[in-house]
């Protein structure tokens, strides 16, 4: 069987590490008949070096056979490129079926040029929904699942969310003899559980950002800033930049700066130089890799962010997380208490974090780090 693997973020290098591990478990012990081949197409939608190759050589991902160098762009030029050097490939290629990750823009261009070629698509995370269509991640989340054969969800709460979108679950399991265009739900649980469990011992082992950044454990708050809801509207991103400041005179305050993050911030303090008390006193370093972020997140107070995977990554880690939005795909966090939705709300944001307390019970969520070898297994049945 031969599987294109499309990715192009950075929170995706870390679930296709998984899968991509899964695949040469398979291979060793399987005949060479059932050996599944896998070609990693890169789009290069994240292109900095700390948020690409590094993930690559960490995690130990096979190095993509086609690198796309799409770069950024706006959504409708990025996505254009991405479907033309897409179907390129998969043209020649000509996979059983193409994976797919998530819900950046290259998981949209990889199941549009899919669908159109009649290439079988899976989708890892499918079902995830935060009930925003202004955000372009739920679009593509939604467009995604409706062209997928194989759904890969994460959580019950995924499978319901596609049953009430017309995707229902099945009430018969996969066989060898199942339709090869009905689409297939599966609870998998998450492969960045599996991904954690992998990186935790490297990150034991390896890492050095504690002493690199002059931290001590539970003394500091780990904050990241990405999303463009929160990026591309100014008074939110003034808010939630105030409200790390503010916190910051009492603890560190670190802050990873994704390059996006960044270029608006030095822009708008060129423009209005008066705004730049809304950054003192926080720690501002470049983008780290996986096993030094995982340190980072290990070792902290509290994480405040926008990401979806580390709110996840936060649960699995046994620290609280405060998510710097204002609605969440990741529902099962904040149902157990160790998530606090605060949005850009200057005022929640610092009262949360000065009160927030660790839970006492810490449920068991998002399965037990076995996706990826669900993900491979329902992928040979269905082959």
């Amino acid at each position: 069987m031969k599987l294109c693997t499309i990715i192009g973020a950075r929170p995706q290098f870390i679930k296709t590490a998984a899968v991509s591990r899964a695949i040469a478990e398979h291979n060793r012990v399987k005949t060479q008949s059932s050996n599944i081949t896998e070609i990693i197409i890169h789009t290069g939608q994240h292109y900095d070096d700390e948020m690409s190759a590094i993930f690559f050589r960490e995690l130990e991902i096979p190095e993509p056979k086609y690198n796309l160098n799409i770069g950024s762009g706006s959504h409708g030029s990025q996505t254009g490129r991405m479907l033309a050097a897409i179907e390129e490939v998969l043209l020649k290629e000509k996979p059983d079926w193409v994976l797919i990750y998530g819900d950046t823009n290259s998981t949209l261009a990889g199941a549009l040029v899919a669908a159109k070629l009649h290439i079988r698509i899976a989708h890892v995370e499918a079902g995830l929904r935060s009930f925003n269509r202004q955000m372009p991640e739920e679009i593509n989340r939604v467009i995604a699942d409706q062209l997928s054969q194989l759904l890969f969800c994460p959580s019950q709460t995924a499978v319901n969310n596609l049953a009430a979108e017309g995707i229902p679950p099945n009430v018969t399991p996969l066989t060898p003899n199942a339709s090869r265009l009905t689409p297939h739900v599966i609870v998998t649980g998450d492969v960045m559980a599996d991904a954690l469990k992998f990186a935790v011992k490297k990150a034991d082992t390896y890492s050095k950002a504690l002493s690199r950044y002059n931290l001590k454990r539970q003394q500091y708050i780990l904050a990241t800033i990405h999303r463009a809801e929160n990026t591309d509207n100014p008074e939110r991103l003034l808010n939630i930049m105030t409200a790390l400041s503010k916190l910051a005179e009492h603890e560190t305050v670190i802050l990873p700066l994704h390059p996006r993050t960044k270029n608006i911030l030095e822009h708008t303090l060129s423009i209005t130089p008066n705004l730049s008390p809304i950054t003192s006193g926080l720690t501002f370093i470049d983008p780290v890799g996986y096993f030094d972020n995982i340190a980072l997140e290990k070792n902290a107070r509290i994480i405040m962010t926008d990401s979806g995977g580390m709110q996840k990554e936060a649960y699995w880690l046994k620290v609280p997380c405060i998510t710097l939005r204002d609605e969440t795909e990741w529902v099962e966090t904040v149902t157990a208490g160790w998530n606090v939705l605060t949005g850009a709300d200057e005022k929640k944001i610092i009262e949360t974090a000065l009160n927030i307390k660790t839970p006492s019970k810490h449920p068991s969520i998002y399965g037990s780090g076995n996706a990826a070898k669900n993900i491979i297994k329902a992928l040979g049945v269905r082959s």
